[in-house]
């Protein structure tokens, strides 16, 4: 199905974003990490916009009050979603804190169900609550006695900033009267442009620095805006397609990335326990979708 084939295209390209964010963020402030993701992905969303209307014309959206406040409600809780992760991968190694955003797609399913008429069986609801108890797991640095509640409670808090950005992201997408992938790719540009403008200008008015550290280094800038954007790509289009609990479920695949690039990119050193949590995040995501 094709949602799969974008779900598992923003999976890869997702766990690419991350690590190169968590090298950035070695050097670079949170709000120039957070700047990278986003400041050369609006030209690549436009590219791509346009070679969709080239393969198939479509006429202009109409845009309505309604898909105007999805799309700035998605591109601000995408900001704080991405800023909150970086700060997650300050005080974790990559691939914890990659495991605790990935709270989302439980988050994503609570709420989903609660506010958009999604429906969860018995199974997935024991999906949710394996996925609950991974999370906690990962954010305990040395045991489940001494339980880090801070670092759960970021890694939540971050989870759910992503989650409400893709239920709003598809709420825009499906508000279009285009067909799919055009209205995806709209929503696409939108929001990037959106998110760009307004870290631009906090960074040249608050905070320069953020601003000319990455463009002091570009490699890693353009990899983190590349990877970004194919990644939103992904999503966006997948959730254009299917319920955002079915995708961000599927897209817990991840976590065999994320731990693949720790390993043997970034030399991260994943202890059993971190393992053991992320293998239960994706037993989670599983009984979720077969749920």
């Amino acid at each position: 199905m094709t949602w799969i084939l974008f779900t598992l295209l923003a999976a890869s390209m997702q766990a690419w974003r991350n690590a190169f964010q968590s090298k950035l963020s070695q050097e670079v402030n949170i709000a120039g990490v957070t700047l990278a993701r986003f400041i050369w992905a609006t030209p690549i969303a436009m590219l791509y916009l346009g070679g969709l209307y080239w393969w198939q014309p479509m006429g202009l959206p109409y845009i309505t009050p309604k898909f105007s406040l999805y799309v700035l409600g998605a591109a601000a809780m995408q900001i704080l979603a991405t800023a909150l992760m970086v700060k997650l991968f300050k005080m974790k190694n990559f691939a914890v804190g990659a495991g605790l955003a990935k709270s989302e797609a439980l988050v994503a399913a609570i709420l989903g169900v609660i506010f958009f008429g999604t429906e969860l069986s018995l199974l997935g609801w024991i999906g949710v609550a394996i996925g609950g108890a991974a999370v906690f797991m990962m954010s305990s640095r040395d045991g489940l006695k001494q339980l880090s509640f801070s670092t759960a409670l970021l890694g939540l808090a971050c989870g759910t900033a992503f989650a409400l950005t893709s239920l709003w992201v598809r709420e825009a997408s499906l508000s279009l009267d285009l067909p799919f992938p055009h209205r995806a790719a709209w929503v696409l540009l939108f929001v990037i442009a959106i998110q760009t403008l307004v870290l631009v200008l906090y960074s040249y008015l608050v905070d320069r620095n953020a601003l000319d550290s990455i463009l002091k280094r570009p490699k890693l800038t353009i990899l983190t805006s590349t990877t970004s954007c194919l990644g939103s790509i992904g999503w966006f289009s997948a959730m254009s397609l299917q319920a955002v609990p079915y995708v961000k479920t599927l897209g817990q695949v991840e976590v065999f990335f994320t731990l693949l690039i720790a390993i043997f990119w970034l030399k991260d050193k994943v202890n059993i326990k971190d393992m053991l949590a992320l293998l239960m995040i994706a037993i989670a995501a599983i009984l979720v979708m077969w749920g």
